[in-house]
């Protein structure tokens, strides 16, 4: 597995090659947003109309899980996991991919490997939610470039399920489609142009946008 400082020459940063203006940077939030529907990224970015997000109750509690779990068991290892140091709350960006964004914990293991690991106030459904593997896979992407140590994997701690921890695999591919994600949240924002809403009919039933989305 290479690491962002070997990414060859058509990997480059996308400022350079005109895509984009150094000035916009996205974060993986953003990239979630897309995932549930691409026109999310068109009223937020392009139109700048809020989604009032401060209201839910889960994206409230799930923000103070994150002060919780940064400011306890500061010392706290993981060593089920093979975890011999951490990370805590480190914030991170990439010119390179136009990325920024906060990890809850970057995991230092004994092989020279690091993984990102993200605390959700949530179920764990027996399986890994698309968005929550994007979210792993972009914070990899942020750490390679940062630390630049491989990655190979990541964690996503269930708060709702007493704490489960699932472990994500990483390989290319995965990090082709994270770099792929982060282009056309780009485009979006950088062309302005109105892109097709979610896939998914059950999206729009309770969207913050629905009245406004033709």
């Amino acid at each position: 597995m290479r690491s962002l400082q070997n990414f060859s020459e058509e990997e480059h940063s996308l400022q350079e090659r005109g895509f984009v203006r150094e000035e916009i940077f996205i974060t993986p939030s953003d990239v979630i947003e897309y995932l549930y529907c691409p026109r999310f990224i068109y009223f937020m970015k392009c139109l700048d109309i809020p989604q009032h997000e401060d209201e839910r109750y889960k994206v409230i509690k799930g923000r103070e899980v994150h002060e919780e779990k940064s400011k306890i068991n500061r010392e706290y290892l993981r060593k089920k996991l093979g975890c011999v140091s951490k990370d805590i709350s480190v914030y991170m960006t990439s010119s390179v991919l136009h990325l920024r964004g906060e990890v809850d914990e970057v995991l230092s293991f004994s092989d020279g490997t690091l993984a990102p690991l993200d605390y959700k106030f949530a179920e764990y459904k027996d399986w890994v939610f698309q968005t929550h593997k994007y979210q792993s896979t972009l914070y990899a992407l942020l750490i390679m470039e940062n630390y630049g140590n491989e990655v190979n994997r990541g964690y996503v701690c269930y708060i709702r399920s007493k704490n489960f921890i699932k472990e994500i695999l990483f390989c290319n591919d995965d990090f082709e489609k994270g770099k792929s994600l982060i282009k056309e949240v780009l485009r979006i924002i950088s062309k302005g142009y109105y892109p097709k809403k979610a896939s998914s009919a059950a999206h729009c039933i309770d969207c913050c946008y629905r009245n406004i989305c033709v």
